[in-house]
């Protein structure tokens, strides 16, 4: 099984006090983090200490040093162990989001060279232990972690040559699927966003080896190679093949039956690792979506749900989901430059408070069964292939109008979060407590969340009623949340980058722009997938979108297909505009 980022910073002898360090008295200094051995390369060390120290109050300095290449800007970032607050600051600008917090550089110390240092302070607030914080990252890597060895020949030096970075993406380019490039050029204005990447989807077992004479795995990954050049590469594959797949959505239904476990072990998941696994791409930073739209539905499409399905019911009873998955992070996880995210829905599926909790324990128990432990994943995504909103600036969850909460619009109907960047940080939030690693990372796939064009609201909507007001100001313009096939009015969302937010890896574009989720009518096929009526643009619902018409486009193709009235459509409403 893979080793955990926590695993190697022990075997490679970086110190850190524990988080439970307990100061006291008025006169007294905590260091969080020291230097690393001094034999071993870190990318940047930073020195945490807490200078003055009251009942209810601190002060404490900060030093950031830049082991890695010259930066112009740098942000650091950290998570508070306690209840810590941060109160004002100085020589950077400093937020916070729950214990999440990050520190930004001002304009005249941004610039850090090779071996450059910096420091910044702020007071803050706590109450009972201010717990020190233990981890940090400077524009995303580590600190106070080993990147390599100081001799890889040296069989006593106890550095991992071939362990995995914290966040796969930073400083590395990400893979540019040459077959999604030349359809995105064909079409009007395509060339605009070609040269984007998008994720690599094994849909079928034949996807491995290449479909109708388009390119397999192996091919993706030696082009990656060729793409890599010097530099670090990232290769995105969706791993999407489970027995009884997407049992509640018939348009993303698969070729693998509810018992067929071990054909999807034998002849899916363990070709793929032994291709993965060969020392030919080891050089390349292999990112696996894992399972989309599966898990999630064992929690919400279930009896007792409003929204039961039978076939959901079925792999519920016979586990075939959990051992899938696990058998993929297990195998998956063994090897060492590839980096597991499982699927974790989007806010306006899980979101609500029977939802959320109850599928952060299935994450939990999925990935700690069928040989797969929690050090093989390496974080999670949400909104894969979905269209919920990043941010919705126009309202916030606390708001009211007229003394009703927003929770009580129509449109949020008592969920927790109005948009995927809060919900996403607060699933990981609730992961890690639940035993993940601490510096687990999200992904969130921005591909088709963007929501622009003219129907894109300007500011909040009138504060009529609570309704007036979220629906005037929402970006999403889908007539219900529950809506998911091929919607009208959607855009490009945010470009795929790294690092965008505390706790998120990167923005992602996993569901390449202009394939269908699913097609209107019904269509004869050969790769089990069968018709949904959300993808119907006359269907007039059902419980799963409060009996709303679908939203859907006409003249969609089968899931996966190129629909060119779909990727015109997301061209125009981007957002940001292109």
């Amino acid at each position: 099984m893979s080793r955990t980022r926590t695993d190697r910073t022990r075997l490679r002898g970086s110190t850190a006090l524990a988080a439970a360090l307990v100061l006291s008295g008025a006169a007294c200094v905590g260091t969080a983090v020291a230097a690393p051995d001094s034999a071993a390369a870190a990318a940047c060390t930073v020195d945490y200490k807490v200078q003055n120290q009251w009942d209810t109050g601190f002060t404490t300095s900060v030093s950031v040093t830049n082991n890695g290449a010259a930066v112009s800007s740098w942000n650091l970032t950290w998570s508070f162990a306690g209840n810590q607050k941060v109160s004002s600051g100085w020589n950077a600008d400093i937020s916070q989001s729950g214990t999440a917090v990050t520190a930004k550089s001002l304009s005249y110390n941004g610039t850090l060279a090779t071996g450059g240092s910096t420091s910044f302070g702020f007071n803050g607030t706590y109450s009972g232990t201010n717990a020190l914080p233990t981890a940090f990252k400077l524009n995303g890597v580590t600190c106070n972690e080993d990147t390599g060895p100081t001799d890889p020949t040296d069989p006593t030096d106890p550095t991992d040559p071939s362990g995995r970075v914290d966040n796969p993406y930073a400083g590395a380019k990400v893979y540019v699927n040459p077959e999604w490039k030349a359809k995105a050029d064909a079409e009007p204005g395509g060339s605009k966003i070609s040269s984007q990447p998008t994720g690599v989807w094994l849909d079928r077992i034949a996807a491995i080896g290449g479909v109708n004479g388009g390119m397999g795995l192996r091919d993706h990954l030696d082009d990656a190679l060729t793409q890599k050049g010097s530099g670090e590469e990232v290769v995105q594959l969706v791993v999407y093949d489970l027995p009884g797949r997407d049992c509640a959505a018939l348009a993303s239904n698969g070729e693998l039956g509810p018992t067929d476990i071990d054909k999807y072990k034998s002849d899916f998941i363990d070709p793929i690792a032994a291709i993965l696994a060969d020392p030919k791409y080891a050089g390349l930073r292999i990112v696996t979506t894992i399972e989309i739209d599966s898990l999630p539905n064992l929690v919400t499409n279930v009896s007792g749900r409003p929204t039961a399905t039978p076939n959901c019911d079925v792999m519920k009873a016979n586990g075939n989901y959990q051992k899938g998955v696990g058998y993929a992070l297990d195998k998956l996880g063994d090897i060492p430059n590839v980096y597991n995210y499982i699927d974790a829905g989007h806010h306006g599926w899980l979101g609500w408070d029977d939802n959320f909790g109850a599928s952060a324990e299935l994450f939990k128990s999925t990935a700690s069964s069928n040989g797969a432990k929690l050090s093989d994943v390496h974080g999670f995504i949400v909104n894969t292939a979905n269209y919920s909103a990043l941010k919705e600036n126009n309202f916030t969850i606390d708001d009211s109008v007229n003394g009703t909460s927003v929770r009580q619009s129509k449109w949020v109907d008592w969920n927790r979060y109005t948009d995927e960047l809060s919900y996403a940080q607060a699933m990981r939030t609730k992961l890690v407590s639940l035993g993940f690693d601490q510096n687990l990372g999200m992904l969130i796939d921005t591909s088709r969340n963007g929501w622009g064009g003219a129907a894109r609201p300007a500011g909040p909507g009138a504060k009529t009623t609570v309704d007036t007001y979220v629906d005037g100001g929402r970006y999403d313009r889908r007539i219900h949340l529950g809506n998911w096939c091929n919607q009208s009015g959607a855009g490009l969302g945010e470009r795929p980058q790294a690092n965008p937010a505390t706790g998120i890896d990167a923005y992602v574009w996993m569901k390449p722009p202009g394939e269908s989720d699913g097609s209107s009518t019904a269509v004869d096929n050969d790769e089990g997938k069968g018709f949904d009526r959300m993808c119907d643009p006359t269907y007039t619902g059902n419980p799963r979108n409060n009996n709303h018409l679908s939203g859907a486009l006409p003249n969609a193709p089968l899931s996966g297909h190129w629909f060119s009235a779909q990727f015109q459509e997301l061209l125009k409403n981007a957002y940001p505009a292109l």
